[in-house]
């Protein structure tokens, strides 16, 4: 089954650096590891989040802990149950489960609401008028002190009496911050008496219209981690400047128990696009087939497109963790899923591009049944009953009126090996008024059955066919990268309006009968496909190609 756990082999069991803080950890005080995997709901997972989840729930498993699911859910506006949900369904698919874990960020609002007044009491809050541009204009440089704000000095009972106002709805979104009183003239801009509380009249997925203030991020995730008892905090890079921040909420509010932030690389894709924001813009401008279309990274986007839990997580643990940040060839992911389909699909024959083949010394209206292996390599895999007739379908690609040298397949007196069956020599074709080539007419050597012996004859060029009085029509779904660079554009890209190929025509052979959603081919030289889920009708398949068959990914097998 695709969701069965996760084998050991998970990104937490790869002997990186975060093992190294840990096992010293665990030298000390700490007899226990408990990790959080926690995503804010304003989107679809994409593989890079399959990158944190793994190592999260992997950790958790190589240590004997426990790994929360917690939702980041402060941010109202951007937020929705439908992400919460396919969030939950992504880190099941990959193998992943919190067991009794599930939490969520606005549980906590009240507690959060009450240390907010704990630290403005203790004189290291306040709340302040200054629009978000005045203090961007106040922050200061990396090579300048901030200027401090006016309404810092404001006095206990002003600055509590403000923030319960603003937490009854007597302000405008805005209007008023509550902010950490620190340093001004701290090194780290982000110490610079930074926002931890704004005004937003927003509807909550979950409180509703409760709440009218809501923390900011790096007050709300710290204290989560401390409420929860979570003993090593895994963040991405970008998080590193923000640790003494973490730290002095988590001091300053003396919990009793205090994790420990520790920052890794992100996952970053050659020729992919991984940010939310031009994956929700693509969505909601309709360039893609919704949040799961098989040419985004989403998660559910390569589930539907074919790609198995067991490929990603083989992904993650070959990529590896570190602190430098790095671009991974999007060949090794391909390499991945190539890796887990080759032994376990079964190997088919599928024309995508169709053109008629005659064989013009068969017995017209004969189908002779012909025993095929279903894998070249695994037996257990089984045989199957393919039916052979005079007309066949083969590739447009594999006929030429005029080939070059070395072109091994049909062309005008050339003789080939249909696929299990018999050799085949063109003598003639036909054409259309158009001068297309519409049917090729070849003649066979009843003599040449496959399995029989052939007397030391030999024929450079095998094409797999398909019968065409028993051609299943579906649709074939090709891919290319969703983005192309350009110069020209600001972002560097920009959307390619090739990314999606169908081959309307393609016809299959009887194989493909009775095929369900998430099912999966190797269609003969043309690459691994599954049968679409959103699509795919019992009367009309439509499959969608996982990765073609040849690999640009060289692996280290050292």
């Amino acid at each position: 089954m695709e969701n069965e756990n996760a084998n050991e082999n998970s990104l937490g069991n790869t002997g990186n650096f975060i093992h190294t803080y840990i096992n010293e950890d665990l030298k000390g005080e700490l007899n226990r590891v408990h990790t959080r995997f926690p995503p804010e709901p304003n989107g679809y997972l994409h593989i890079g989040h399959a990158k944190s989840i793994c190592l999260n729930f992997g950790l958790a498993k190589l240590y004997g802990g426990k790994c929360n699911l917690r939702f980041d859910d402060t941010n109202p506006a951007k937020e929705d149950t439908e992400f919460v949900n396919s969030i939950k369904d992504d880190i099941k698919w990959l193998g992943f489960d919190w067991e009794d874990r599930l939490f969520f960020a606005s549980s906590y609002f009240e507690k959060m609401y009450e240390y907010a007044v704990l630290l403005i009491k203790k004189g290291k809050a306040f709340v302040c008028d200054m629009t978000a541009e005045e203090m961007k204009d106040a922050r200061g440089t990396l090579n300048a002190p901030g200027k401090e704000s006016p309404y810092r000095n404001r006095s206990v009972e002003e600055n509590l009496d403000l923030f319960e106002r603003m937490k009854n709805g007597e302000f405008k979104d805005g209007e008023k911050t509550l902010r950490a009183k620190i340093d001004m003239s701290s090194a780290n801009i982000n110490m610079r008496d930074p926002v931890i509380y704004r005004i937003a009249h927003a509807y909550h997925h979950a409180t509703k219209d409760k709440w009218c203030i809501y923390p900011m991020y790096d007050f709300a995730h710290p204290v989560e981690d401390a409420i929860e008892e979570i003993t090593h905090s895994i963040c991405t890079m970008e998080f590193e400047d923000h640790r003494p921040l973490y730290d002095w909420v988590i001091n300053e509010i003396d919990f009793p128990v205090k994790p420990r932030q520790i920052e890794f690389a992100k996952l970053n894709l050659s020729n992919t696009i991984m940010g939310k924001r031009f994956l929700r813009a693509l969505v909601e401008e309709g360039k893609v087939d919704g949040w799961n279309d098989p040419r985004l990274i989403t998660l559910s986007g390569i589930r539907r497109r074919g790609y198995t839990p067991e490929s990603i997580r083989k992904f993650c643990d070959m990529i590896g963790v570190s602190k430098a940040n790095s671009i991974v060839d999007t060949a090794q992911l391909e390499y991945c899923i190539r890796e887990d389909l080759k032994d376990k699909t079964p190997v088919i024959m599928s024309v995508l591009d169709p053109i008629k083949l005659i064989i013009t010394n068969y017995p017209e209206n004969e189908t002779e049944m012909l025993e095929i292996e279903n894998h070249p390599e695994n037996e257990s895999l089984g045989k199957r009953q393919v039916p052979f007739t005079r007309e066949l379908y083969i590739e447009r690609s594999d006929f030429m009126e005029e080939p070059p040298k070395k072109f091994f397949r049909l062309s005008v007196g050339k003789e080939v090996r249909l696929k299990g069956a018999y050799f085949v020599t063109c003598t003639d074709f036909v054409k259309d008024e158009n001068g297309v080539v519409t049917e090729l007419h070849c003649t066979y050597d009843p003599e040449t059955k496959s399995g029989l012996n052939f007397m030391g004859r030999k024929v450079k060029g095998t094409i797999h066919w398909v019968s065409v009085p028993n051609a299943v029509k579906t649709k074939a779904m090709l891919y290319e990268n969703l983005t192309v660079e350009d110069e020209n554009d600001e972002k560097g890209y920009r959307f390619n309006p090739n990314s999606l190929t169908i081959a309307e025509n393609c016809m299959c052979e009887p194989a493909v009968k009775g095929a369900k959603p998430m099912d999966r081919f190797q269609f003969i030289r043309n690459g691994y496909f599954c049968v679409d889920s959103k699509n795919s009708t019992d009367e009309n398949l439509v499959f969608n190609r996982i990765v073609s068959l040849k690999s640009s990914f060289k692996p280290n097998l050292k």
